[in-house]
């Protein structure tokens, strides 16, 4: 890190006195679990079951040991594709056991999506649910199968098969896991976790112990997590939000985390902060703003209540004075799934005014800078450009593409965020834009690029560009704008949802359809987004984000 940074510039290195974790996650499962064997590690609030840190790990290895026998080797792929179910933790924790690389999957992908996954990281074992709401997962496993000849077996919880696994595993000898267990190194990378590419198609980041493990810890060191505090997590466990900041900042302080429902429901969310007794509440914006807007959100007792964690997207003012009435040491994350997530926090002592209109100062052991985008100088304090972060925290890079990983990483170690920000005098850090034209929904990354690439396979569709308009409920919603082939019947948002439907996850199918026998462009022929968004602006009576 620089010794001597001009304190005029904007760059910020973060505190270094607490030390990196210098373990795998196995091992440091095994340490939380000798300091705290008999408080609770997880809850499962659906069906009452309970794990104190001892059956976790009684659990964890277990099924460790049966992958294993199931000739599960080092850095081989295992997948996951559920929502949030117990079984999710069991089996992030048996992977790091024994050095196989987690591949988190979104719940809401549809097949074209989940056989791309599957292929891309050479999946050879897939973790999921039979079936989830309307989503019939087995039925989706079964139709991409034969087309994924890396996957060689699929186990769905709550089945026979998942139960006699974990029976298997208790049975053999506990030498071939504790061997590879201690094998392994922080370095080695455990997790990838696809994100949304400009290039059409999902990049996966590449994470390892080290990375997330550290983050972890840091997320839940600067709330004051220890073995006492119960986190209420209504977060995705598929996303750093939910596997990082949740399930592993519990694990490095001997926290409990306590599962609400398998996907967010406000109501059971409140419910169980109120039972459990959370000290801890996390969510994006629009899930807070749920839980505050239940009628009877006065009547729960959620006196235990004392921090949280919201990431995702910006806080209004009002909607923060609420939430720290509620969980007063709340912070706000800033970060990305490839920086693992969290680079940036504010702390509890921090203003409310530093809680929504910043993301808080850089994190401890890690960099960040604020550059100029076209020469790449650091600029000076409170002018804007683009956040760049160096550290622990940034990934290997992504899965089998080192193309992609070369643009994302500078040979300086530097990740470039795409996001815009300015940085103040005291080294508070605000989110003023985005370079890149990502649409952040509900708290969801979407990237263009990926819906359009998509969209081409429809057979009455000439070309494609997806944009974000303003929407009061999820901050942005998507919008397609379609050049159609000659002779095509008209299109409208109806048509497209029918055609997408199964195929794409609900939240990237675009709400807004316009036909258009044009694009606006430049001289140079590149597709001008700002002005299709602020025509689509005008033309759907939106208002405008401020």
């Amino acid at each position: 890190m620089n010794a001597t940074p001009n304190p005029a510039l904007s760059y910020a290195a973060g505190p270094t006195d607490q030390p990196l974790l210098d373990v795998t996650i196995g091992d440091h499962l095994d340490l939380t679990v000798s300091r705290f064997p008999d408080r609770e590690a997880l809850v499962d609030v659906p069906s009452g079951r309970r794990w104190t840190y001892r059956q976790l790990k009684d659990d964890v290895d277990a099924l460790a040991s049966a992958l294993i026998d199931d000739g599960i080797e080092q850095g081989d792929r295992v997948g996951i594709w559920a929502p949030n179910y117990p079984e999710w933790v069991l089996v992030q924790h048996a992977t790091a056991k024994i050095g196989a690389i987690l591949v988190t999957i979104n719940p809401a992908y549809r097949t074209s999506e989940l056989e791309y996954a599957l292929n891309k990281a050479g999946i050879r074992t897939l973790f999921a649910v039979e079936s989830f709401k309307t989503s019939n997962y087995s039925d989706m496993v079964a139709e991409v199968a034969e087309r994924c000849p890396a996957l060689r077996r699929s186990v769905y919880f709550g089945t026979p098969e998942w139960d006699a696994l974990l029976e298997r595993g208790r049975s053999l000898p506990p030498e071939p896991r504790q061997t590879r267990q201690a094998g392994l190194r922080p370095d080695d990378p455990i997790n990838i976790q696809y994100t949304s590419g400009t290039t059409g198609f999902p990049k996966g980041a590449t994470l390892s112990h080290r990375n997330i493990l550290n983050n972890g810890y840091f997320v839940g060191s600067l709330v004051g997590y220890s073995e006492i505090d119960r986190i209420c997590a209504p977060v995705p466990f598929y996303h750093c939000f939910g596997m990082v900041m949740s399930n592993l900042a519990a694990v490095a302080h001997g926290a409990c985390v306590v599962i609400p429902s398998p996907a967010f429901d406000p109501r059971a969310a409140l419910e169980a902060a109120a039972n459990e007794r959370c000290t801890s509440q996390y969510g994006v914006p629009t899930m807070f703003i749920a839980m505050l807007s239940q009628p009877d959100f006065d009547s729960y007792d959620l006196s235990a209540m004392r921090t949280g964690i919201m990431a995702g997207s910006p806080c209004p003012v009002e909607v923060m004075k609420q939430i720290t009435a509620w969980a007063p040491e709340v912070a706000i994350c800033y970060g990305m799934t490839e920086t693992s997530p969290a680079s940036t926090q504010t702390l509890p002592h921090d203003s409310l005014e530093a809680r929504v209109s910043t993301v808080g100062r850089v994190h401890p052991h890690v960099e960040a800078k604020v550059i100029d985008p076209d020469t790449g100088e650091v600029v000076a304090r409170g002018t804007a450009g683009e956040l760049c972060n160096r550290g622990y925290s940034v990934m290997l890079g992504y899965w089998d593409d080192p193309e992609k990983t070369a643009e994302a990483i500078d040979t300086d170690g530097w990740i470039h965020t795409g996001d815009l920000a300015v940085m103040d005098d005291d080294g508070f850090i605000a989110i003023t834009g985005r370079i890149k034209d990502m649409v952040l929904r509900g708290g969801e990354c979407i990237y263009p690029r990926e819906i359009e690439e998509f969209l081409y396979t429809h057979p009455d569709i000439l070309d494609a560009q997806v944009i974000g308009v303003p929407d009061a409920t999820y901050g942005e919603e998507l919008m397609v704008w379609v050049r159609l082939r000659n002779g095509a019947p008209t299109m409208d948002a109806g048509s497209l949802k029918d055609f997408a439907s199964g195929k794409l996850a609900r939240y990237k199918i675009p709400r807004y359809v316009y036909v258009v026998d044009e694009f606006p462009m430049t001289v140079t022929g590149k597709i001008r987004k700002v002005e299709m968004r602020e025509h689509s602006v005008e033309m759907l009576g939106l208002t405008t984000a401020s």
